[in-house]
């Protein structure tokens, strides 16, 4: 069961709110509040309480336990951006946009239902369990997206360089790693319906069709 929680218009940039998001996403929920706490940033508290309201609604809503819940997505996504003004030389005046971000954390219990005899039962009787998938490979490897596919939870030993794809800047990979897409094959192997979905996240209104982007990744994982 997945158990989902959002935090909008956040006062925080979304790239700033990513670094976070990326190092808890795949980690048991007690390891994740661990490094929350221990990370001195603005973005560490704005993450910290959209997990611990999404505990709150595992618990309150559906009797999970947040022993066995782990972090199966950490994502976030661009706000609105709160436009201001800074006085300038000769009269003039400088913009200023105080960013914003919505933050949606999602939850689940992967370990599925173990069956554990009961004590003090006949044989034939036993108890369900649930127990928390927490490998060290969830926590750092390849986690699936719902709507990404597979995507990195932290940085791969292998990175390339996607600047390399015509029309794609350093603003834009910093953001891709943000969702954890590190290398060509991940962007070579989106469908149509991730396509969408990156433009969404991402505010790129179509330059991923636009400008070949898939095409230029398949190329460039072939060499």
């Amino acid at each position: 069961m997945e158990i989902r929680a959002t935090y909008r218009y956040a006062r925080i940039s979304a790239l700033k709110a990513r670094d976070v998001a990326r190092e808890v996403t795949g980690m048991p929920v007690s390891d994740a509040l661990d490094v929350i706490r221990f990370t001195p940033k603005k973005a560490a508290l704005l993450i910290g309480k959209t997990l611990k309201s999404a505990i709150a609604n595992a618990e309150a809503n559906h009797d999970i336990s947040a022993e066995t819940l782990v972090v199966k997505s950490a994502t976030v996504n661009d706000g609105p951006a709160l436009k201001r003004w800074s006085p300038a030389a000769r009269g003039g005046a400088s913009p200023i946009r105080k960013r914003t971000s919505h933050i949606y954390i999602v939850l689940t219990d992967e370990g599925g239902v173990e069956e554990v005899p009961s004590e003090g039962r006949t044989a034939g009787k036993v108890a369900k369990k649930k127990v928390a998938k927490t490998s060290a490979a969830a926590a750092h490897g390849v986690v699936d997206d719902a709507k990404l596919g597979p995507v990195y939870a932290s940085a791969p030993a292998n990175v390339d360089d996607l600047k390399s794809i015509q029309g794609l800047g350093k603003k834009i990979e910093a953001e891709l790693h943000g969702i954890g897409i590190y290398t060509f094959a991940q962007i070579g192997a989106w469908t149509e319906d991730q396509v969408a979905e990156v433009d969404q996240r991402l505010g790129l209104k179509g330059r991923v069709v636009r400008e070949n982007w898939v095409v230029q990744a398949k190329e460039l994982a072939a060499k």
